[in-house]
């Protein structure tokens, strides 16, 4: 016969004074141990009843967790009973390590290197900032997949929320970890029906789409700007975008001379990866023709922000430079607002949606936009239709 017992194994104790608590697994007066990946202090440890003391903050959920570990051991052990062959308290242990063999943290951990590996930087750094956060909510402690549960995530949502981050960085937080979850899913880390993202359904809040209007973006492409200051360009590179298709920041920086036909530009973008073929309206040929030179070469940059000696398929270098850049030009971006005497919080992304919206009310077909914006769902382009619809019912209302 199998028993599980918990055992607090206070020769575990580390500089801090946490003693790790384990489970005892004995078959023929043979041990086996399993750690549960928790530590309290000696003074939060009730040695009468074997659970954590209500002093603890997260008590209950700490005795909830060890309660559902032995009872899974116990489960364990039993089917290892009803075993035709003879099985093994360190058998039986490895089975209910099966259960959970890897933490959410260390599998998170494990994850996220591979981001980074795989040159995928801003997802590795979004992603870390994420943990980092989640690890603080739990005191530092090591999660187990287990504890994801959804009354688990409805408190965490809470407890951000009470830190000051708004509902939609929340969101994205939660869809990083629920991303992981399905990860782990996938690779049969955990099972399907442990997904509290089942149950759990992330919440997000409408945000305002802030976009100019063609009277506003003349004021800009009309500012006098010294060519010699940085505010200068990036102006010119938010003007070349919202005129042209609303490209992204992201793909415009890496734009090269030999990506330009003289009438057409050509390329694959940087975030979904799909190929744009765009003819350069007037504007957006007045802009370019300020960076050709006689001297200008297929494999220079078109924009002047990038060196050209850089090797930017090095993820590192690119990732820094990217970041750095889109700071600088957010933060150009709001001294031309404020040169303009503009209320609309003015950054790098309106120029997209300044383009999206002047398209539909000159006419374009909503499939064409959306294709143009690489957008995956017509959906998250139908919301640039819903403020066209806006914008007619004001100018209808002039008739009145």
């Amino acid at each position: 016969m199998s028993t599980v017992k918990v055992i607090f194994n206070e020769g575990k104790i580390n500089k801090i004074g946490e003693v790790p608590i384990w489970l005892r697994i004995t078959k023929d007066r043979k041990p086996s141990y399993m750690s549960l990946g928790i530590k309290v202090l000696k003074s939060q440890w009730n040695y009468t009843t074997n659970k954590v003391r209500k002093s603890h903050p997260n008590s209950q959920r700490l005795n909830n967790l060890i309660a559902q570990r032995v009872a899974e051991a116990e489960n364990k052990a039993l089917e290892s009973e009803s075993s035709v062959n003879y099985t093994s308290s360190k058998k039986i242990t490895k089975n209910i390590k099966g259960l959970t063999s890897i933490s959410f943290t260390k599998y998170a951990e494990k994850s996220n290197e591979k981001l980074k590996r795989l040159g995928k930087l801003a997802m590795y750094y979004n992603a870390k900032g994420v943990l980092a956060k989640l690890k603080i909510y739990v005191d530092e402690r090591e999660i187990q997949f287990t504890d994801l549960t959804p009354t688990f995530l409805g408190n965490y949502e809470n407890y951000l929320l009470g830190k000051g981050n708004n509902q939609n960085t929340v969101a994205n937080g939660l869809r990083i970890i629920r991303k992981i979850f399905n990860e782990a899913i996938r690779e049969e880390i955990v099972d399907f029906n442990k997904n509290p993202f089942i149950i759990y359904r992330i919440k997000t809040a409408p945000t305002a789409i802030n976009y100019l209007t063609e009277a506003e973006l003349d004021a800009i492409a009309n500012l006098k700007l010294n060519p010699s200051k940085s505010i200068y360009h990036f102006r010119n590179l938010y003007i070349f975008a919202a005129n042209t298709g609303g490209i992204r920041i992201s793909d415009l920086l890496l734009l090269k001379w030999s990506s330009f036909d003289g009438a057409k530009l050509s390329f694959v973008t940087k975030k979904t990866k799909a190929q744009i073929n765009i003819k350069v309206p007037s504007k957006g040929l007045q802009i370019l023709n300020l960076y050709k030179t006689a001297d200008t070469l297929l494999s220079d940059f078109i924009f002047p922000f990038f060196k050209n000696d850089v090797d930017y398929s090095i993820p590192k270098n690119l990732y820094l430079a990217l970041n750095n850049t889109i700071h600088k030009a957010n933060t150009a971006l709001k001294d031309i607002a404020t040169e303009c005497k503009f209320t609309k919080n003015l950054h790098f992304h309106t120029s997209r949606h300044t383009w999206a919206t002047q398209a539909l009310l000159k006419g374009v077909r909503i499939e064409y936009v959306s294709k143009l914006m690489t957008h995956t769902n017509i959906k998250t382009t139908q919301v640039y239709a819903k403020i066209v619809d806006e914008e007619l019912d004001k100018a209808m209302d002039l008739f009145n």
